[in-house]
């Protein structure tokens, strides 16, 4: 059972990434899946996340209108595009599967999840 986050990169301020959670082991798409960032000498904080069956999104205000959060159940696996990228957007990010999507979830399982897994780095330069 393993999600594995994917995507990362560098790019300018102004471009976009791509980036995907696929689940092995499981159905991910039966859980609701959050993404998680943690910038540098920062706590974890949620970004976005998905209900199962897609009904419904979530989005931090810091990403609103320049992130969309997507699922493709056949590839099991759930993409976060990241458009107008700004410097504030470098940070690690990560991917949970997790009961809920709502914003109290979020917070929840920013401050609480013990283990984080790997991440994939996104580094946006000025």
């Amino acid at each position: 059972v393993q999600l594995q986050a994917s995507g990362g990169g560098l790019v300018q301020t102004g471009g976009s990434l791509r980036l995907s959670c696929t689940a092995s082991g499981f159905t991910l798409d039966n859980f609701s899946t959050g993404w998680f960032r943690q910038a540098p000498g920062k706590e974890h904080e949620g970004v976005a996340c998905i209900s199962n069956g897609g009904s419904s999104t979530w989005y931090a205000d810091s990403v609103k209108g320049r992130f969309a959060i997507s699922g493709d159940n056949a590839k099991n696996t759930v993409y976060l595009q990241m458009n107008s990228l700004e410097p504030e957007d470098t940070a690690v990010y990560y991917c949970t599967a997790q009961k809920k999507c709502t914003s109290t979830q979020m917070v929840i399982t920013a401050t609480t999840r013990g283990y984080w897994g790997q991440g994939t780095q996104v580094t946006v330069s000025s």
